[in-house]
């Protein structure tokens, strides 16, 4: 599974890529007024709230899946083709373009990646930046959702595997909650933060140095992994993550935001499990 794209070969390729600008922090407003103070040229900005989400109830979690009718009526109002090489990035080590890989991934497009670093591995590069609104011709690609493993809030409670959770430490151990009701973690879950998957300049750790991670938490070869963090989202990242190193990982799509929510579920406090 190709699932990185380096920004010299991005530069110099001839293929038709569709690039997506994913930009979104937590508790921000939308990445729009950073996307027209300069992206890659020809990036098509992606909200990530409207166009990678759904609406849903607390008890839903804060970004539930969308259906895959509006995100294919997305990825064609994006400009993508069947046939298409897609590449998304942001500007945060991937943790929100992730969301768009994996969405996509798990609707049954193939060729999307991710842009290893970002925009900064861009500028680094020699990069361009541009600033106009990009509004590509409507594609008319086809998706599918189910093609990717999740597993629902009961699914959570009683995984057998390794379930991971990708949060800060500190949100995973309960001393701080900023968003969510509830503080602390899944009881049996690992915490992996996901930030821990990435080097000091926000490009992937190389596979082996993930693997290495990885081996290190409990995740084993032919053995059963999924991850969550607060709402799903930098999830997908850790899910790409366990890719690199060579793991099949199954997403918690409702993750913190809704196991918090749901008051006939446990918590359970502290660094250990």
């Amino acid at each position: 599974m190709n699932i990185l794209s380096q920004a010299p070969e991005l530069m110099s390729s001839t293929e038709r890529v569709v690039l997506l600008d994913v930009r979104w922090k937590l508790g921000g407003p939308p990445g729009r007024e950073e996307y027209l103070a300069g992206h890659i040229p020809g990036a098509v900005f992606v909200e990530l709230e409207a166009e990678l989400s759904a609406l849903g109830e607390p008890q839903d979690g804060r970004h539930p899946l969308p259906s895959v009718e509006s995100l294919q009526a997305a990825a064609r109002r994006w400009g993508i083709r069947d046939g298409d090489g897609v590449v998304a990035y942001d500007d945060n080590g991937g943790l929100a373009a992730a969301r768009a890989w994996w969405l996509l991934r798990w609707a049954g497009f193939d060729d999307v990646r991710l842009l290893d670093g970002g925009l900064a591995a861009w500028v680094a590069a020699g990069g361009v930046l541009e600033t106009d609104d990009v509004v590509p011709e409507p594609g008319d690609v086809t998706l599918e959702g189910g093609r990717l493993e999740t597993i629902d809030v009961d699914g959570a409670a009683a995984y057998a595997g390794v379930l991971l959770d990708a949060r800060a430490a500190e949100r995973y151990a309960g001393e701080v909650e900023p968003i969510d009701p509830k503080a602390g973690h899944i009881p049996g879950a690992v915490s992996a933060p996901t930030t821990d998957n990435l080097a000091d300049d926000g490009r992937f750790l190389p596979a082996t140095e993930l693997r290495r991670r990885f081996e290190a938490l409990g995740v084993r070869d032919g053995g059963e992994v999924a991850a969550y963090c607060g709402s799903g989202v930098t999830a997908a990242h850790e899910v790409a993550a366990l890719a690199i190193a060579g793991f099949d990982a199954a997403l918690y799509p409702g993750s913190w935001s809704q196991w918090s929510n749901l008051d006939d579920r446990p918590v359970a406090t502290g660094a250990a499990p």
